[in-house]
């Protein structure tokens, strides 16, 4: 059966960057793709590749090759799909890539918005909300922000692989 990544471990440990993170997630689905645009625009080319060496593009040829091709609707129905961690082909490719490779797709659309990518709509108006989980976000360290980048991308998208439990979930210890 197939699941979104919404009950992975957290890689924002911090209580700052767990509250961005819930505030993140109590958002609607096109106020989330708002937030990636507005923090690409923003913080552009620091984000992602935030470590170049950590991210394999050639693994992602559905969504940074094929997904060009289609129309604008299909792109912003697909973005909304791997937001929204539905089970579909294009967020089960998204959902099979880690998360500095997910990060690497948001950046690779965003780069792209405009032009061979869907824009944000001209009468995009935000919302006190979207700006008051985008100012948490700036509010946090650069790499605290990059935790909650890759811990919200991480959320999304369609996948059957499961977390390995713990230790403490099992009682068991590892052996070779």
């Amino acid at each position: 059966m197939a699941s979104s990544h919404a009950a992975n471990q957290p890689q924002a440990l911090t209580g700052e960057t767990q509250d961005a993170v819930k505030a993140f997630e109590s958002l609607d689905t096109d106020p989330k793709l708002a937030v990636f645009y507005y923090i690409y625009e923003k913080m552009g080319d620091s984000i992602t590749p935030a470590a170049p060496a950590a991210t394999e593009p050639e693994l992602a040829p559905r969504l940074l090759g094929d997904y060009y091709n289609l129309s604008k609707d299909e792109q912003l129905a697909i973005m909304r799909q791997i937001v929204n961690s539905e089970d579909t082909e294009y967020s089960r490719a998204y959902g099979a890539l880690k998360e500095n490779n997910q990060l690497m797709v948001w950046y690779a659309w965003a780069q792209a918005m405009g032009d061979s990518v869907v824009g944000m709509p001209q009468n995009h108006e935000k919302t006190q909300t979207l700006s008051g989980v985008l100012s948490q976000i700036e509010a946090l360290n650069f790499d605290d922000q990059i935790s909650v980048l890759r811990t919200v991308a991480g959320n999304m998208g369609c996948s059957d692989v499961q977390p390995i439990e713990t230790q403490a979930q099992t009682g068991k210890t590892s052996s070779f």
